[in-house]
């Protein structure tokens, strides 16, 4: 006898079609997700990374671990001297800070600013990646509201939490000390800002993804040579005369049709190859392109030395190669050209790792 089986529903087709980038990485995670997903390490290095690349301090530092004295990562106005600096203090929740989860903070920097562990900050910032909820974000705004919660709150939030050695208690001149401090310096960042701030930087795919920006425009080769440009000029004129057989002081001398546009080309693809380079400055970590030039002359030295006919062989067949590489590892690679790649032979050639002529 037959099962009668009944047919499951099918599930509704959905209405936009399943993006290459959405299979291979799936659902879009937003940055301020990004923040609330990350371990409270990472979080500091974030804050770190953010701070610095703010361009407002001579010096940033972050400092971790048990007996830190309530300090994550703290920014000095000068190279030299402790003051004035400023304070970024790092929570890392599941939820907008409330306010009895900063009054342990406040309570290590009022004690040991009155016990001259560290001097007053300018500013002291609280930041984290849900940023404030209303409540303390109200307080905030009333610092006197802020002495009073922390006096309050002493004995249940700071007492036994500054340090494991010893109680803190509220002295009469302990308690000047708080009655004499301004609370106008606590302030919060909004995760939002922090954001902002980074998606200018290069950092910000390392921590965030989504991709690079478009490159833009492409550096156009000046009509006169740039001082930039002399050793692989030299070694290509080099090239052009183990061919020829004749000497050339400069381009200029080149009356060979098919060598003139082969010098033009290889200035073009020089020049979008330092496009390239520019362009990693501003959207990449440092050494990102310095890697991806490493790649290339890996993959073309051997060619570089094997025999060729005459040095102009051996350029062709060094570029040949460099366009044919397939590069995986660097995130420099979407937004590379096949001119880039024969352009950094160039670049190498520049910086004498390639030679021509031998």
């Amino acid at each position: 006898m037959a099962l009668k089986v009944k047919p499951l529903p099918r599930t509704a087709t959905p209405s936009s079609s399943l993006t290459p980038d959405a299979a291979a990485m799936g659902p879009l995670v937003t940055p301020l997700e990004r923040l609330q997903l990350m371990s409270p390490a990472t979080w500091e290095t974030v804050v770190h990374e953010w701070v610095y690349s703010l361009g407002q301090h001579a010096r940033v530092e972050k400092f971790a671990g048990s007996g830190d004295t309530g300090l994550d990562v703290v920014a000095f106005a000068s190279a030299t001297d402790e003051d004035p600096w400023d304070c970024y203090q790092c929570k890392h929740y599941d939820h907008p800070l409330a306010p009895n989860e900063i009054w342990t903070e406040l309570g290590k920097l009022v004690f040991y600013t009155y016990s001259g562990e560290y001097s007053v900050p300018r500013r002291y910032h609280l930041v984290a990646p849900q940023g404030v909820g209303t409540a303390l974000s109200k307080l905030l705004h009333k610092p006197e509201q802020v002495r009073s919660g922390l006096l309050e709150e002493w004995d249940s939030k700071c007492r036994k939490k500054i340090t494991s050695t010893r109680e803190i208690v509220l002295d009469d001149e302990f308690k000047k000390h708080i009655g004499a401090f301004d609370f106008r310096i606590v302030t919060a960042v909004s995760p939002h800002t922090l954001i902002a701030d980074l998606r200018k930087t290069p950092a910000f795919p390392s921590y965030f993804g989504g991709g690079l920006p478009e490159r833009g425009a492409i550096l156009t080769p000046p009509n006169e040579l740039a001082q930039s440009e002399t050793n692989y000029v030299r070694a290509l004129l080099d090239a052009y005369e183990d061919r020829l057989g004749t000497p050339l002081n400069a381009p200029t001398d080149l009356a060979h049709q098919d060598l003139g546009d082969h010098f033009t080309r290889s200035r073009r693809e020089f020049y979008s190859a330092e496009s390239l380079r520019e362009f990693s400055r501003d959207n990449v970590q440092p050494g990102t392109f310095e890697s991806l030039l490493d790649e290339v002359h890996n993959g073309v030295v051997d060619v570089e030395q094997a025999q060729h006919g005459n040095a102009y062989e051996r350029v062709l067949a060094v570029v040949k190669q460099a366009k044919v590489l397939q590069f995986t590892s660097n995130a420099l690679i979407v937004r590379t050209h096949t001119a880039d790649k024969g352009g950094m032979c160039h670049q190498l050639a520049n910086e004498l790792k390639l030679r021509w002529r031998r």
